[in-house]
Parts: C-alpha cells; structure tokens; sequence
C-alpha cells in the first residue's frame, strides 16, 4: 500500500480572485479505486493536473508513485494507431493489448488503420486498452467517457 498526501494544499490561477483548492489536506490510498465527480468547472481536471506537476501551488503534495494520465495526446494521428500506441507504450505486450481491446470491445482491426479514421468512441477505447496495461502506475483519468455511447459508457 502507498499513499498519496496532500497537506494545506491552496491553488488558484493566476489572476483569479477566488482560490480552487484552499487548504486542502487529505490521504488517498492507492489502492482504492475512487472518482472525483462534480459540476463542470469545480476543479476535478485541475487536481489531477497537480497530481501531475502541471501548475505551481502551496503547500505539498507527496507520492511514492508513478502517475498516468488520462486522455492521452496523440502526437500524429495519421499513424496506424498500433503505431500510436507504440509511442505511448513502447513495451506493450500484443497479446494483452489483444484482451484489453476484447474486453472493451474493440476488433483488433482497428489497429492497422490510421488513428484518425476511428471513431472517437474506438479512439478513446484503444488508448484505455493501452493505458489498463500500465500496471505499476496510478491511473488519473479525465473524464473517459466523454466520447462513448450509451452501450460503451
């Protein structure tokens, strides 16, 4: 078990009046399997990018983790996406990428086509298939169903 620990954790954007977080404090194990849901605009993307590093803040946030992050951002989507998923996880296994993209189910097709072709639902399922076999990092991700329909949600 590891945690994550965030103490007197305060952020706001610059030239915003009203701070995100003030003064946060709190523990989050990582083995749990938890989401953060509330309105847009609240901070849920915000805190994730801090988990990240991605802003400057007060206070601390300490980890004995690796994260990953959620949507992923394709560098060149007229790649066959097997390509694109190269260059996120250049040490994907093929055969468990296979079963993740089963389980989610997506032909394994899609593969050997040009990642822009797919659909955005079958784009946001190969990069979920790809990110499920990081097995030794915290997984942060940003609203994933965003592009699916009812039957993939």
């Amino acid at each position: 078990m590891s945690l994550i620990n965030i103490q007197n954790l305060t952020f706001s954007y610059e030239g915003s009046y009203d701070n995100i977080f003030e003064n946060v404090s709190f523990q989050i194990d990582t083995d749990w399997k938890l989401g953060f849901i509330g309105r847009n605009g609240r901070g849920k993307t915000t805190f994730l990018n801090l988990l990240m590093g991605k802003y400057e803040y007060s206070g601390t946030i300490s980890a004995s983790v690796d994260f990953e992050y959620f949507p992923y951002k394709v560098r060149d989507d007229s790649q066959n996406t097997i390509d694109v998923l190269g260059e996120i996880y250049p040490d994907f296994v093929y055969w468990q990428l296979q079963r993740e993209m089963s389980l989610l189910e997506v032909d394994e097709d899609v593969l050997y086509r040009p990642f822009s072709t797919l659909s955005k639902g079958e784009q946001t399922k190969v990069l979920l298939s790809i990110l499920f076999l990081k097995e030794n990092s915290f997984l942060l991700i940003d609203e994933p169903t965003n592009h699916l329909d009812m039957s993939g949600r």
